[in-house]
């Protein structure tokens, strides 16, 4: 179950950029999550980007997600008219890396890579016609946030 919050938006968008950060590295081959990350990170919300602070109504269902406070959900559309998704959440540190690899892999998705430190860790997962960049980071030296960037195998590449 996902839970709702309201909480000042400073901590959050920080939560946001720190996570952001981490998973840039991580997604540097995919032109449509990057466009997002650098306009988020930059403060600037692209045309057409739907917001919130809840798992989109389309994220696909294939996707589990660990349990928490949700504190951004994205859904926007890709190239080809394909959609992309973006899901960020707050979890209790770095060991959720482990409880999310097993989720994803308990649902048939393949794991593909890692990046491990100490305040981040993340993977790729594939399964048809889907793949799941995983990121987890430490947002302020106290929070974690675990954030789900989701794409369509052949545009998210």
């Amino acid at each position: 179950m996902y839970t709702l919050r309201t909480r000042s938006r400073v901590p959050v968008t920080l939560a946001i950029a720190g996570v952001l950060l981490v998973a840039t590295p991580l997604v540097s081959g995919c032109s449509v999550i990057n466009n997002v990350v650098r306009s988020v990170s930059s403060g600037q919300v692209p045309e057409g980007l739907g917001t919130g602070t809840t798992v989109p109504s389309d994220f696909p269902s294939e996707v589990p997600l660990i349990d928490g406070e949700v504190v951004l959900g994205l859904s926007l559309p890709g190239d080809d008219g394909e959609k992309v998704w973006n899901v960020t959440i707050n979890v209790s540190g770095a060991d959720a890396f482990d409880a999310i690899k097993t989720q994803l892999t308990d649902a048939g998705f393949e794991y593909q890579s890692v990046t491990e430190g100490e305040s981040a860790s993340g993977g790729t997962f594939r399964k048809a016609d889907l793949t799941v960049l995983v990121a987890v980071g430490a947002t302020d030296g106290e929070h974690w946030t675990a954030n789900y960037s989701v794409t369509n195998a052949e545009t998210g590449q």
